[in-house]
């Protein structure tokens, strides 16, 4: 055999196991895009209903939101109703409950200082004296 012939028959060996190499990576490659299209095809089968489903709760969440709305603009309209009747009832009834509160209170300390004798007050020329040294003591009860 001559040089050539061992070249030939080198180059031959080569392109034998290259093209083997090569039929074995499209026969991986077949396999995985099979793979791959079962894949897709399972999860466009379970996405399917998935989408129809959440279609429908989008629906109905938009329904339930429009309740809401006239809902709230309900209680918003109850609120202002609300307020305007406690500003009425306080003007209306605010000033004359005040001050029938205060004959009461007044009557009250009247009676309550009409036996008790005036306590004597300490008065020193610039200076204001603390709490406590004023007029001693007060019978906290009688505060009612």
């Amino acid at each position: 055999m001559s040089g050539g012939e061992v070249a030939g028959i080198l180059v031959a060996v080569f392109w034998a196991i290259l093209v083997s190499f090569l039929a074995l990576v499209l026969v991986r490659l077949a396999q995985t895009l099979k793979a791959t299209t079962k894949m897709v095809a399972e999860v466009s089968e379970k996405a399917v209903p998935l989408l129809a489903d959440a279609s429908a709760t989008v629906r109905s969440a938009h329904t339930q939101l429009a309740r809401v709305d006239a809902i709230a603009a309900d209680v918003q309209e109850v609120t202002a109703n609300a307020s305007a009747l406690s500003s009425t009832v306080s003007s209306a009834f605010g000033g004359p409950l005040v001050k029938v509160a205060a004959f009461g209170y007044g009557v009250r300390r009247a009676i309550g200082k009409k036996g008790a004798p005036e306590p004597e007050r300490t008065v020193v020329v610039g200076r204001t004296l603390p709490g406590a040294r004023r007029g001693g003591r007060r019978n906290r009860r009688s505060k009612d």
